[in-house]
Parts: structure tokens; C-alpha cells; sequence
């Protein structure tokens, strides 16, 4: 009985061993796929980390500005030798060392924060909508609207509203000659509520024509207007405000595109 039943547990024991070899081969080849993965995202650069997001964000710019490697290699190199030599005076080098080092990569990244942000605007620039894509770079404080105020669905010609400390601030897309009028017309929308109140109601042209303000420079003209409200007044007249009826592309009478049916005759032809 000894003899027989020993045959089983050897036999057992072989096919454990065979299910052990093929586990560690598959957590051999597991590792040697993940490796090689690894490998492929750092070579790619598609990979979601800190680094391959600048990496993304550099040549993207380098697209539009090839002289950002040596505005931030110039001002790396102006911000590690002030603050090595200040840091070396005040205290020793070596912890001037070791200040000099990430001041110069801040250095690097600001500049390269700058630059991708005027070649993200050259991107859009003479686009629908580019306006409002520069607006949102604002810090708190303005209430802007995302959907235009007034618009001519003809020539696309728009009319944005911001409100701030300055007031009221109409920012218009378009040629001048055209957008004037659509602008002159959304004052007057304005006027009735805005009436005994002293808000001040400002009019930016966005484009590159004469009298007209550039894109790149639409936030920083915005925050140079002079100041008249503060910030509870700034929330009290947008309040005002947001009973305005919301602009809606026209729709031609006695349609309801909710209720329109496709002409079954039609498609059957």
C-alpha cells in the first residue's frame, strides 16, 4: 500500500514544481514588459509626469518662439550668478551652491511660462472666441462671461463683457467699422440698468488694426484701467447685470428646432 500510494505525491510534487518555473517565467516577463513600456513612455516623452509635461509645453513653444532655449539657458545663467555671488557674500559658496541651482531653474521656468503663454495666444489669435481664452488667464476678482453679450451671426463679429473694479468692460472681436456699431448697440442695452449708478462702462477693441489692442495685451491693458468699484460693487452690478437676456444665434419664425421632424418622403426618395 506504501509503494502505490508514494507513486501520486511524486508525481504531485513534479507538477508543482512545473506550475512554480511557469509562475516565475510569467513574473519574469511581466517585469520585462513593464520595463520595456517604461523605456518607450521616456522615449516618447508621452508619459503624464512633471518632466514630460515640459517637455510637451518646450516644444510646443519652440514651434512658434526657436529662440526659447537660449532665453531660458540666459536667464538660468543671469539668476544663479546673482544669487550665487549674493548668497557667497552674505553666508559661504556652498550654500550659495546650493540656492543658486533651483533659482536658476526657476529662473528657466518662468521665462518658459512666459513664452508658451504668448505663443499659445499667437495660436489663437484672429480665432472666435480667442478673447475670452485670453480673459480666463485673470486672477480673481473679474467676472467674465463666457458666452458673448451681442453678436452678428453673419460676420461672426462679437461682444464679451467683463466686470472688475474698473466697471464694466466690453471687449469686442471684429474689424473696427463693423464691431463699433454692434458695441455702440450693447451700451445702450446697458445704459437703462446701469442708470444713477456711476458705473463706468469701458469699450477694448481686441485686433491688430489702429485703435485696436493686441491679443497678448488685452489682460494687461484690462488691469491698467483706473480702479471705481470695489469688490462687493463688483458682485452687486453683476447681479444686475444677469438679468439680461442671454444672446442666442436667430432662428427663423414659426420654427421650433425642437419639434422639427426630418420629411420621411425625402429620405425615401
Amino acid at each position: 500500500m506504501a509503494a502505490k500510494s508514494s507513486t501520486p505525491q511524486v508525481s504531485s510534487k513534479e507538477e508543482a514544481k512545473a506550475e512554480l518555473k511557469k509562475l516565475k517565467e510569467q513574473r519574469k516577463r511581466d517585469k520585462a514588459e513593464a520595463k520595456a513600456r517604461k523605456k518607450a513612455k521616456k522615449k516618447s516623452g508621452s508619459g503624464d509626469g512633471f518632466f514630460s509635461r515640459i517637455k510637451q509645453v518646450f516644444n510646443m513653444t519652440r514651434t512658434y518662439d526657436p529662440n526659447i532655449g537660449w532665453w531660458m539657458a540666459l536667464a538660468a545663467l543671469v539668476a544663479f550668478t546673482v544669487t550665487f555671488v549674493l548668497f557667497t557674500v552674505l553666508l559661504n559658496w556652498i550654500t550659495g551652491l546650493l540656492v543658486a541651482l533651483p533659482s536658476a531653474l526657476l529662473g528657466a521656468m518662468i521665462v518658459m511660462n512666459r513664452r508658451a503663454q504668448k505663443a499659445a495666444f499667437h495660436r489663437i489669435e484672429g480665432r472666435p472666441g480667442a478673447a475670452v481664452a485670453a480673459l480666463n488667464t485673470l486672477r480673481r476678482g473679474w467676472i467674465i462671461t463666457e458666452e458673448p453679450v451681442a453678436m452678428d451671426p453673419k460676420t461672426q463679429d462679437s461682444v464679451f463683457r467683463v466686470i472688475g473694479k474698473p466697471g464694466v468692460i466690453l471687449i469686442t472681436e471684429g474689424p473696427p467699422n463693423r464691431v463699433k456699431k454692434l458695441a455702440s448697440r450693447t451700451q445702450k442695452r446697458l445704459s437703462p440698468i446701469l442708470k444713477n449708478t456711476g458705473v463706468p462702462v469701458h469699450v477694448v477693441h481686441v485686433g491688430r488694426a489702429e485703435g485696436q489692442v493686441p491679443l497678448p495685451q488685452l489682460t494687461k491693458h484690462i488691469k491698467k484701467l483706473d480702479k471705481s468699484l470695489t469688490k462687493h460693487e463688483v458682485h452687486a452690478v453683476e447681479q444686475r447685470l444677469s438679468a439680461l437676456p442671454a444672446v442666442r444665434p436667430p432662428i427663423p419664425k414659426g420654427v421650433d428646432p425642437y419639434r422639427v421632424r426630418p420629411d420621411r418622403k425625402a429620405l425615401r426618395g
